[in-house]
C-alpha cells in the first residue's frame, strides 16, 4: 500500500456512522428491515406489473423501470453497508470502490430520466388524452427507457473516469459509509478544481434538464386541471400525479442538496444521513408511494392473489 515516502492508496477504510458497537448493531437492524422492505416492495412491484396484463400501460411500464433502478442503486450500497455494521475493519479495495461508485452513479442518473419520462407520460395522459395511445406508443416508451439507461451509462463512465483518475496518495480513510463523490474528492491529493467543474457541470446538466422536463410537464398539467369544470374531475386528474410529485420531491430535493453545491460547504458527518436517506430509505418508500393511493395496483394485487388461491 505504501511506496517509499510517497503513499499510493490501494484500498479505502470507511468510518461509517459510528464506532459504538451497540449503536452499529441497532443501525444494522433498522437498515436491514428498510432494505428488506425495499427489495420485497420493488421486486413485488416489478412482478405485479409483468404478471397483470391490465398494468401493461406506459405509466406502469415506467414504474416498473423505476423499481429496477431503485433496486440497482440501493443494492450497490446497502448490502455492503449492512456487512460493515457487523465488522470492525470496514476496508474496501480501490477497484471495488470504483465499481460500487460506478453502479451507484449509473442507476441514480438513469432514475432522473425515468422520472422525467413519467412526468411526460402524465402530461400526455391529461393534456392530450385523445392522442395518448399514439404519442405514448410502445416504441416511444422503449426509446425513452433505453435512453435513460444509455445516459446512465455515459454518466457512469464520465464520473468514474474523472473521479478515479485523481491521485489518492495520502490518507485512505473515507468519512462515509460508501464511495461517494464528496468524500473521495476530499481525500484526493490532486488539484480537484477541473474535476469538480466537470463533475458539477455533468450533474447540473442531468439534474436541471430532467427537472426542466418535469416542471414544464406539470405546468401544462396544472393549467389543464384548472380548466376542468368539475371538482371531482380535478381531484381525479390531480390524484394521478400526486404519487409521482411526492417521489420527485423526495428524490430531487435530497440529490440537489448533496451534489449541487461546492465541496467547501460539505459537512461529511451530516451528509451521511442525507445520503442514507436517498440511497436506502427512498427506494423503500417508492413502492408504498406509488401503490397506497393507486387503485389499479391494489386491484391488480388482489387479482394476482385470487388467481394463486383459486389455482391451489
Amino acid at each position: 500500500m505504501y511506496k517509499d515516502n510517497h503513499t499510493t492508496v490501494t484500498e479505502f477504510i470507511f468510518l461509517g456512522f459510528t464506532d459504538n458497537p451497540r449503536l452499529e448493531m441497532a443501525l444494522f437492524v433498522v437498515f436491514f428491515f428498510i432494505y428488506l422492505a425495499n427489495v420485497v416492495g420493488n421486486v413485488g412491484m416489478i412482478l405485479l406489473i409483468i404478471t397483470d396484463e391490465q398494468l401493461h400501460t406506459p405509466m406502469y411500464f415506467f414504474l416498473c423501470h423505476l423499481s429496477i433502478v431503485d433496486l440497482g442503486y440501493s443494492t450497490a450500497i446497502a448490502p455492503r453497508m449492512l456487512a460493515d455494521f457487523l465488522r470492525q475493519h470496514k476496508v474496501i479495495s480501490f477497484s471495488s470502490c470504483a465499481t460500487q461508485f460506478a453502479f451507484f452513479v449509473g442507476f441514480v442518473d438513469a432514475e432522473c430520466y425515468v422520472l422525467a419520462a413519467m412526468a411526460y407520460d402524465r402530461y400526455v395522459a391529461i393534456c392530450r388524452p385523445l392522442h395518448y395511445t399514439t404519442v405514448m406508443s410502445k416504441q416511444v416508451c422503449l426509446v425513452l427507457v433505453i435512453g435513460s439507461y444509455v445516459i446512465g451509462l455515459i454518466s457512469l463512465a464520465s464520473h468514474t473516469s474523472l473521479t478515479f483518475s485523481l491521485d489518492f496518495c495520502g490518507s485512505n480513510i473515507i468519512n462515509h459509509f460508501f464511495c461517494e463523490i464528496p468524500p473521495l474528492l476530499a481525500l484526493s491529493c490532486s488539484d480537484t478544481y477541473v474535476s469538480e467543474i466537470l463533475l458539477f457541470s455533468l450533474c447540473g446538466f442531468i439534474e436541471f434538464s430532467t427537472i426542466l422536463i418535469i416542471l414544464v410537464s406539470y405546468l401544462f398539467i396544472f393549467v389543464a386541471i384548472l380548466r376542468i369544470r368539475s371538482a371531482e374531475g380535478r381531484r381525479k386528474a390531480f390524484s394521478t400525479c400526486a404519487s409521482h410529485l411526492t417521489g420527485v420531491t423526495l428524490f430531487y430535493g435530497t440529490v440537489m442538496f448533496m451534489y449541487l453545491r461546492p465541496t467547501s460547504s460539505y459537512s461529511l458527518d451530516q451528509d451521511k444521513w442525507a445520503s442514507v436517506f436517498y440511497t436506502v430509505v427512498i427506494p423503500a418508500l417508492n413502492p408504498l408511494i406509488y401503490s397506497l393511493r393507486n387503485k389499479d395496483v391494489k386491484e391488480a394485487f388482489i387479482r394476482v392473489i385470487s388467481k394463486k388461491v383459486l389455482s391451489q
